[in-house]
């Protein structure tokens, strides 16, 4: 039997921690600069412990560990994106009380031997550069909503408010032609463009939502049902009882993807009016007693299950269709 190694990740802003875990050995680490020159000094050290079978791992902690893993994919590393929620658990169950990057990375390692999770596949090149485009656009929202309340907080003859303005501007300028960039990337791409007119099909899925959805929302061949996209985004029922003395109220996991459920919150709004099947989804749900907020994030799930099905399918959404499966 061929022996593996299983290689874990901390991955930080600037560098990153690496423990390497022999089946029959001492565990190894390492730090390395969260760079390219960084990735090949890595792929180096890895050669120097002869890793022919290696299985690497690292938690899915926004952008900053995804250029590291298309770099061990391309390299030919199976590489898995583990949800954070679940490495927390296996430390819970491992009993541990040590946190440094070090102990990290290792506790990485030793969930990848034992629990083996599957490989990430990385979305296609048109994907990724949609997803860069829009989380830049979103992250200029975020700046320019920050600089209009610091604006609105200053006086009529405040000295900065001009430099405000200036900025606030500027940032328009630059958001204004990342849409502009966003239009030409889909046009550029048809099955991009056909997804996009598929997902604004459905009542409460505008063409922003449609963009962040195609950015966020993993191909069918990473999600193969509608359920597994619902747990991606984090939109799955958590549920609380035990025996007959505790019943808490349901909850949403929210250990997914945050961008997505952001992304659906408002056309999920708007679907309760707009979206015939969601009004009377949410109608039921209103009658059995349900709080608003379990009624909004029920109906997040459900139209990203629209969502999900108009893509599988390439067929515009159809409600008279929809009601009778």
């Amino acid at each position: 039997m061929t022996s593996q190694t299983f290689l874990g990740i901390d991955i930080a802003k600037r560098s990153f921690a690496a423990a390497l875990l022999p089946t029959d050995g001492r565990c190894h680490h390492k730090s390395f600069d969260n760079t390219r020159d960084g990735f090949t000094q890595l792929l180096a050290w890895l050669r120097h412990h002869a890793t022919d079978h290696l299985h690497a791992a690292l938690e899915a902690t926004g952008t900053y560990g995804d250029a590291l893993a298309l770099f061990l994919h391309q390299t030919g590393i199976r590489v898995s994106v583990v949800n954070p929620a679940r490495i927390h658990a296996f430390a819970q169950s491992e009993l541990s009380r040590t946190k440094t990057d070090k102990t990290d990375a290792a506790l990485i390692a030793r969930f990848v031997a034992t629990q083996h999770p599957p490989a990430w596949t990385p979305p296609p090149p048109e994907r990724r550069q949609l997803q860069s485009l829009v989380r830049r656009l979103e992250s200029l929202q975020a700046m320019r909503q920050a600089e209009a309340n610091r604006l609105e907080l200053e006086s009529a003859e405040s000295v900065v408010a001009p430099g405000l303005r200036e900025h606030l501007a500027h940032l328009d300028g630059q958001m204004e032609q990342l849409r502009r960039l966003i239009t030409e990337h889909l046009r550029a791409h048809p099955s991009l463009q056909q997804h996009h007119e598929l997902l604004m099909s459905i009542p409460g899925i505008g063409a922003l939502t449609a963009t962040k959805l195609l950015a966020e929302l993993p191909g069918m061949e990473v999600l193969p049902s509608a359920r597994q996209a619902a747990a991606h985004a984090g939109l799955t029922p958590r549920h609380r009882q035990s025996g007959t003395s505790v019943h808490g109220r349901s909850r949403i996991a929210k250990t997914g993807n945050a961008r997505l459920r952001r992304a659906l919150y408002m056309p999920a709004i708007v679907a309760m009016r707009a979206n015939p099947l969601l009004r009377e989804f949410a109608e039921r749900l209103r009658a059995a007693g349900k709080a608003p907020r379990q009624i909004v994030c029920a109906v997040m799930r459900k139209l990203l299950h629209q969502a999900y099905g108009v893509l599988k399918h390439a067929q515009p959404f159809n409600p008279h269709h929809a009601l009778t499966r």
